[in-house]
């Protein structure tokens, strides 16, 4: 016998059942779906926070390394290995040597302890000195000084020899002359040389003797750079001072300050204080 089900009891049922698939996809849903940030879902609160942060430490990290690195090199920069003991700052002639004013500096030294130079150094030299050496210059006793004035200039700011006092041309006979020739980076530069040193070793340098000497030697660099042939001409003069006693420097100094300006020019002033056993260089 069949029995004839109303149609509203009907939609229930069909109602309820779709009710309950509806629950069991959703279940299946979520159980597909990865519940942990570890396994690929969306990371946990603060976590987009703390990578961001690792990376600004990181480049926080490389920029402290690069600055570092950047200023260790430059305070670091000195003398290279040669005969006596460089003191005071090296590297420093750099838009000084492009200038139109003078330049003046009195902080550096060599030490040469209690061993003098003598002929069986003379490997202990650079090329250059050596050269110089073996060249000899125009007369007098100054070759020592001569050539120790282009050591600290070789050792200290990276000089070469270009020419010796005898090799350098000029267009006129009779004419003051420079002692050597330099490149610094490429650039020729004149280097005239002289020394505060008072006979008998001891006697104090008075201010009109420095001031002569001083005011000759510049004159003198004025002269040489006037009359220089073009292909030896340099870009500016550096005269190198070589100061035995450490009185000398604030007399020097004073006289230097007194000069007027078209004597100074555009001349380097490069006073080396020397230390130790320095007899030979007088």
């Amino acid at each position: 016998m069949e029995m004839e089900i109303p149609l509203s009891t009907s939609m229930t049922r069909y109602n309820s059942t779709m009710r309950s698939l509806f629950v069991v996809v959703v279940v299946l849903l979520l159980a597909a779906c990865p519940q942990h940030p570890d396994e690929g879902g969306f990371p946990a609160e603060g976590e987009l926070g703390g990578e961001g942060e690792e990376g600004e430490g990181e480049e926080g990290e490389g920029e402290g390394e690069g600055e570092g690195e950047g200023e260790g090199e430059g305070e670091g920069e000195g003398p290279q290995p040669g005969f006596g003991a460089i003191s005071g700052p090296c590297g420093v002639l750099d838009d000084e040597l492009s200038s139109p004013l003078p330049f003046y500096l009195d902080e550096t030294s060599i030490d040469f302890g209690t061993d003098p130079y003598d002929d069986a150094d003379l490997l202990l030299l650079t090329a250059g000195g050596q050269e110089m050496v073996s060249d000899d210059n125009a007369g007098g006793n100054s070759l020592l000084s001569e050539v120790f004035s282009f050591e600290f200039l070789a050792r200290c700011e990276g000089a070469t020899l270009f020419k010796t006092e005898t090799e350098v041309e000029y267009t006129v006979k009779q004419t003051k002359i420079t002692d050597l020739v330099v490149l610094i980076e490429g650039v020729r530069y004149g280097v005239s040389v002289v020394r505060t040193f008072v006979f008998p070793e001891g006697t104090p340098l008075s201010s009109e003797e420095a001031t002569r000497r001083l005011e000759g030697k510049l004159d003198d660099i004025l002269v040489s750079s006037a009359n220089v042939a073009a292909s030896d001409a340099w870009d500016k003069q550096i005269l190198a001072v070589i100061a035995n006693e450490p009185e000398h420097l604030a007399v020097w100094r004073a006289a230097y300050d007194d000069l007027d300006d078209e004597t100074r020019a555009d001349t380097i002033v490069y006073v080396i204080l020397t230390n130790g056993d320095d007899a030979f260089l007088h």
